[in-house]
């Protein structure tokens, strides 16, 4: 069991908000357990000069957040030791200390894994829920959204006519590649995913051309059924035996897009590698990461062809919706077991 923590050292008044935050209280060893968490209880702070306070509404969990729990070197700083958590949500203001931004006006934010969040206005971006549902903002129009979009169209140079294989397919950005691929001109779209339901999700909703369940064959074979004239692009979600196989897949100046490794985020032991790397160099293939901060450039471009294509209904989205804080950390532990259709999603 998590522990629930109480903590106000502020506290003078008789009638005090609470909020309650998720603190990381040690570094998991393999896939995180409940004992590594703690929900604590804390004072709401009033905002500073500059700041707003923001009662969220949707939280986001995703599997980068796994990497942040482990002190390795990365990319981004790791989660502090009994510090309360970050990661993508949308709120309400109801109190501000900053121009341009009213009570009632709705924020984008970086202050999730809480009921409630100061926030310096400055990093916070204004969305309308008239526009769109609050949700899609952590989602199909979000950070997931634009990852989907950057690294299809500009990391993996897709061209029209081109053959895509997304791996992790039903997941949130996964979903969207392949929806993308097909909207911009692919000859075919594969995708493959971890249970029979999702298979079908893919091609009946999602206008995938084939896909296949991960865990009823090899992957390369699969692919290869699925993918007779091989692949241009592949957009990697998940690592392991799909990287392997889509190498091997992969066409003359192929391109493979890095963009998570779900596989192996709880591994105690280093991963092999692909054994066929040295087609990389036989096909002149190019294999490139993408983290989404560095293409916020696209971010109006995106919104402006992405957003049509959502309100139009040619691009369908789903969402994994768990409601409550007290359920944050099974719904971020139901990503990393792929639980989830499309975007997890934490209503509060």
């Amino acid at each position: 069991m998590f522990q629930v923590l109480k903590y106000f050292p502020h506290a003078r008044k008789a009638l005090v908000m609470i909020n309650r935050e998720w603190h990381l209280l040690s570094r998991p060893v393999g896939w995180p357990k409940p004992e590594d968490f703690a929900l604590v209880e804390t004072e709401v702070a009033a905002p500073g000069e500059g700041q707003v306070l923001v009662r969220n509404k949707y939280l986001s969990v995703d599997p980068y957040m796994r990497g942040r729990m482990s002190d390795a070197k990365s990319y981004v700083a790791p989660f502090e030791l009994g510090k309360v958590m970050q990661g993508g949500a949308v709120g309400e203001v109801i109190e501000s200390n900053a121009e341009g931004i009213a009570v009632g006006d709705h924020l984008l934010h970086f202050f999730g894994w809480r009921e409630y969040a100061v926030v310096d206005a400055k990093t916070a971006v204004k969305v309308d829920p008239e526009a769109a549902p609050l949700s899609t903002y952590l989602g199909v129009l979000g950070m997931t959204g634009l990852t989907a979009y950057a690294g299809l169209l500009r990391v993996g140079a897709f061209q029209e006519g081109d053959a895509v294989f997304v791996s992790g397919a039903a997941g949130a950005v996964g979903s969207q590649v392949g929806q993308i691929a097909k909207l911009k001109g692919a000859s075919r779209v594969i995708g493959s995913a971890g249970s029979d339901e999702k298979v079908k999700l893919l091609v009946e909703e999602y206008g995938f051309d084939a896909a296949f369940n991960y865990k009823n064959g090899p992957v390369w074979e699969q692919l290869k059924a699925a993918a007779p004239d091989g692949i241009d692009v592949y957009f990697d979600n998940v690592g392991g035996e799909h990287l392997e196989a889509a190498i091997g897949a992969l066409n003359l100046k192929g391109r493979a897009v890095i963009c998570g490794m779900i596989s192996q985020y709880n591994s105690t032991e280093p991963t092999p590698g692909p054994r066929n790397m040295v087609k990389i160099l036989q096909n002149r293939l190019r294999v490139e990461g993408i983290l989404v901060g560095d293409h916020y450039d696209l971010q109006p471009e995106f919104v402006q062809e992405v957003g049509p294509w959502v309100a139009s209904g040619q691009l369908k989205y789903r969402e994994t919706v768990v409601e409550g804080i007290e359920n944050n950390l099974e719904a971020f532990l139901g990503v990393l077991r792929g639980d989830n259709t499309g975007k997890m999603i934490v209503k509060l």
